[in-house]
């Protein structure tokens, strides 16, 4: 039997194996998001790993986080948080500045600018995730979460490194 992924690829031949077919599942569902995520955003001049940094800097509050910081919480991990930080304050939606302690190190702050656009991405936002997974009930819902946390765990360096 031919499954769903083999028909959108257009694959004749069956997978190697279900751990295959999993993974690949996992990447064309996880390219999909990400396609909806960018379309989303468009109109309002960011990607979707801005929206995260800018969600982040909302979350730490007045004094901000070190870039560095920043760094380890997004989502999806941007090798140049530098260059990622310049767009977003020369659309003036984050402000950064030298620690006066210690010149080496940068902390960014939201802007009242940035506010502004969380406030009217966020319903958006929770919108389309609400569209994009009505179909699943909480059961469902839940049993993916505990899934998908399960094969990021087995990716974690301390997983590979005991393997």
């Amino acid at each position: 039997m031919v499954s769903k992924l083999q028909e959108e690829i257009k694959q004749t031949r069956p997978f190697v194996n279900i751990e295959e077919e999993a993974l690949l599942n996992i990447r064309r569902t996880s390219d999909r998001l990400q396609h909806h995520t960018q379309q989303l955003f468009k109109p309002h001049g960011i990607t979707p790993t801005q929206y995260n940094v800018l969600r982040i800097l909302r979350g730490a509050g007045d004094e901000g986080l070190r870039c560095s910081d920043i760094g380890e919480r997004l989502v999806s991990s941007d090798p140049d948080i530098t260059r990622l930080l310049g767009r977003l304050q020369k659309q003036k939606f984050i402000r950064r500045k030298r620690n006066p302690k210690d010149k080496r190190v940068i902390y960014a702050t939201i802007t009242a600018e940035g506010l502004r656009l969380l406030k009217e991405t966020d319903p958006l936002v929770n919108d389309g995730v609400r569209q994009i997974l009505k179909h699943m009930n909480r059961e469902k819902l839940t049993t993916l979460v505990s899934l998908l946390e399960e094969v990021r765990q087995a990716l974690m360096p301390e997983a590979a490194a005991s393997s």
